[in-house]
């Protein structure tokens, strides 16, 4: 038998088993990547699978793939209400959120450690972020629903932060590594880094846009393939030009899934997937990495770190800056809240790996800790600290979805899906009495187990799903027949 058969019986084992994980998150409160790093450690060296797996540069390797995937996904389900909602709080988040965190966690663990001061500050920027993964995973799972606005913050935060820790992770090394690194050369890294990373996003997310609509492909599995390949493209071309990929891969995601082209929902619903699945990959893989037996060995360490930045570090710096942004202090203490750390600070810390750095095998087992800790305590906290702060909304805001009609798309129509709940404003109504805009047709309705063909005088009731061609100019108009918008 080779050796990649081996690898491959493996593979699908530990990914089959990541997936029948998640259905665990749910019920017993605990976020997903805490039971994809759990299933990682339970087949590695010390756990009941004894695999044996320390290859630093190979689980960068891979992280950084899932990663590109997961930010590339986030950036597609990212809107333009989002953006405009949120971009001034999360852009403080992402830069100044970020340094101010790191500054203090490096500190703490500088003296709790007994690090050199740059050592010290070198885990407070590699856990300095939040990680898009890890957030996007709680959110959706909750269970609730908190404020669009601190959700979108949470969420934008997330996926755009990571480029300063990077940063500042890589500058923090470079001082380390050599001594003539001056602030001047951190400065040019920096604007490097976000300028590129930047220019290359829109430039990526621009292009794949305007081709999507002029290129048919020959076969509908590829739209999915073409479209995952220019958030690669993204990465790629930023990384090489000395750039932030994750930043470029992101503004890609969002430009391409704020726009319109064929097979666009099958596309997005089949790349959600395979981010999923990079998450499962990269999360086990990190969890073989790690060795259960040495990860505890400075726990009280890890311990006292984790408290400081979760309850001392992250409030101290965000609740002021969202403050400034008009955030109530609720929903302020609530966003410091949920602050969660996952892959990215994981993958960082194997950066002092591959460079084969005093305390390396130390700040990876401290900052892994300091994840499973936030994971644990932020991630399973989430829906009980909404409820206390009265940030839990009752109802479900009523939205419709876009279908795919990609037969009468250049004709710019769609097809919408609206669910009407208990808020809607055309229960009790007939067909006939929606002012819907002209050449708007309501196609069908399905209620319960049936579908109905609806005439003029069909009566729309509760939990009923109506599916309606119409312009795409005309869409806001529909929506406002059968709800109305809530913040």
């Amino acid at each position: 038998m080779f050796a990649v058969d081996h690898i491959l019986l493996l593979s699908a084992v530990l990914a089959i088993i990541g997936v029948l994980a998640s259905k665990l998150s749910p019920r017993f409160g605990v976020p997903v990547l805490v039971l994809f790093l759990g299933v990682g450690m339970l087949a590695g060296e010390d756990g009941i699978g004894r695999i044996f797996f320390d290859n630093a540069d190979a689980a960068h390797a891979i992280g950084t793939f899932a990663l590109i995937l997961i930010l590339f996904d986030g950036g597609l389900q990212t809107s333009k209400k989002s953006i405009v909602q949120a971009w001034k709080p999360a852009a403080l988040l992402a830069t100044l959120g970020v340094v101010g965190t790191a500054v203090i966690t490096g500190i703490t663990a500088m003296y709790v450690l007994e690090l050199p001061l740059y050592k010290g500050l070198l885990i407070g920027a590699i856990v300095g972020s939040t990680d898009a993964a890890a957030v996007f995973s709680v959110l959706r799972n909750a269970g609730i629903r908190i404020p669009e606005k601190v959700k979108s913050t949470l969420e934008l935060e997330s996926a755009s932060n990571d480029p300063m820790a990077i940063f500042l992770t890589i500058g923090l090394i470079s001082l380390i590594q050599n001594t003539n690194t001056t602030p001047s050369d951190l400065l040019v890294l920096f604007v490097s880094q976000m300028g590129v990373g930047a220019v290359v996003g829109f430039a990526i997310g621009g292009l794949a846009v305007w081709l999507f609509r002029r290129i048919t492909l020959m076969a509908i599995g590829l739209y999915p393939v073409f479209v995952m390949l220019f958030g690669v493209l993204a990465f790629g071309l930023a990384a090489n030009l000395n750039g932030s990929g994750f930043l470029a891969t992101f503004i890609t995601g969002v430009i391409v899934g704020n726009s319109r082209f064929a097979y666009q929902r099958n596309t997005f619903v089949f790349l959600d997937g395979l981010a999923w699945l990079g998450q499962i990959a990269m999360f086990v893989i990190l969890g073989l990495l790690v060795t259960p037996t040495e990860l505890f060995v400075n726990w009280k360490e890890g311990l006292l770190i984790a408290i400081v930045l979760i309850f001392i570090a992250r409030p101290l710096v965000v609740m002021p800056l969202l403050l400034l942004t008009r955030f109530s202090f609720k929903a302020s203490l609530l966003i410091s809240w949920v602050g969660l750390r996952g892959s990215v600070p994981i993958i960082l810390s194997i950066f002092p790996l591959i460079f084969n750095m005093d305390y390396a095998e130390l700040i990876f087992n401290v900052v892994f800790f300091i994840v499973l800790i936030s994971a644990l305590l932020q991630g399973s906290t989430l829906p009980l600290a909404a409820r206390k702060l009265g940030l839990v909304l009752a109802h479900k805001t009523e939205s419709s979805k876009t279908l795919e009609i990609v037969k009468i798309a250049k004709n710019k129509r769609e097809l919408i899906e609206i669910e009407l709940g208990v808020q809607s404003t055309a229960l009790g109504k007939c067909i006939s009495e929606l002012a819907l805009p002209s050449d708007t047709v309501v196609a069908m309705i399905a209620r319960n187990e049936k579908t109905l063909v609806p005439k003029g005088k069909t009566q729309l009731k509760e939990g009923d799903h109506v599916f309606i061609i119409t312009k795409l100019t005309d869409k806001s108009a529909v929506e406002s027949c059968f709800f109305t918008k809530q913040e």
